[in-house]
């Protein structure tokens, strides 16, 4: 009696994920691309740890980064963990046991220089996915988390303040995050078309809610750009990186991101080595540069 993977992911899992996890939408993502194309019409008890190993080498084959075959895989050894829990399979059912992770060496922070922003707007200019380019445009222009502007809601944006309003609900912190707009993200606010019975600043006209995921048409924009690599998270660092090369201080940008540990807005100090040379001359220039009593040259004879 026990269930394929997909019925189990269908009934069980994904109604369980929806009230847990702020992901779950990631979750459903990755099974329906990955997870359940490869073990959906098997019993669970039927998948095995080399299917399991084949599965995960041959989403590399396929040219994921490393990181994303992992983050599949331990998706799939959750699943099956909540399955043990639920008593569907016995202590000893997850095939994903003993499966090793890949390395992961490659950094995940990648930043957009001036010339590869302008180039992203132009395509954004002429692209006929004009709502997928007004939000691109916006996580830029707000160093926003991807959701964070996806789910915002009309009445979240105080246009006077130039705030927009994160909810506890959809915050990272469980906390109320107010998120400054800058004056162009406020043109672009206002630009956008409304309509009285759809509350969602960004809504899908067919379902009048927000849009799923804009995978798709983003990953078609930067690869027509030549920026394949970059992910739309990479925009958040971007922001940040043009703070502080701007001069801006780490503690405004820990607060502009939301971090609340300073420790992990540390990792853009090394962003601005103009800005540290401005800092340690700040000593010499307020006691004077003074002109040596004697060169070398004079000392040598003296």
């Amino acid at each position: 009696d026990v269930p394929t993977l997909a019925a189990f992911v269908a009934e069980r899992y994904l109604p369980y994920a929806k009230t847990r996890k702020r992901s779950w939408e990631c979750d459903d993502s990755f099974l329906r691309n990955h997870v359940l194309p490869a073990f959906g019409a098997y019993r669970m008890n039927r998948v095995t740890r080399s299917d399991v190993v084949a599965f995960h080498h041959s989403l590399l084959d396929k040219g994921y980064a490393a990181g994303t075959c992992n983050r599949v895989l331990i998706l799939l050894k959750f699943v099956y963990n909540c399955a043990i829990r639920w008593d569907v399979l016995p202590p000893t059912g997850n095939p994903c046991v003993g499966v090793d992770e890949f390395e992961n060496t490659v950094s995940r922070e990648r930043y957009l220089t001036t010339e590869e922003v302008q180039r992203l707007f132009d395509e954004l200019d002429t692209n006929r996915n004009v709502q997928v380019g007004q939000v691109i445009r916006l996580l830029h222009y707000t160093g926003a988390r991807k959701r964070e502007v996806l789910d915002a809601k009309w009445e979240e944006i105080d246009f006077s303040r130039q705030l927009l309003t994160v909810p506890p609900g959809r915050s990272k912190s469980k906390k109320p995050r107010h998120i400054p707009l800058s004056d162009a993200a406020v043109e672009l606010l206002q630009s956008l078309p409304r309509q009285d019975d759809i509350p969602w600043v960004f809504f899908n006209p067919k379902t009048k809610k927000p849009p799923v995921s804009i995978f798709y048409a983003w990953d078609s924009i930067r690869k027509k750009v030549g920026l394949s690599e970059v992910r739309l998270h990479d925009l958040r660092h971007s922001y940040a990186s043009f703070l502080v090369n701007a001069g801006r201080s780490l503690y405004e940008v820990q607060k502009l991101l939301g971090h609340h540990d300073p420790k992990v807005t540390m990792r853009y100090a090394h962003l601005s080595p103009q800005a540290m040379l401005e800092a340690v001359n700040v000593v010499g220039n307020v006691v004077g540069r003074r002109p040596m009593v004697a060169n070398q040259a004079e000392m040598a004879t003296a």
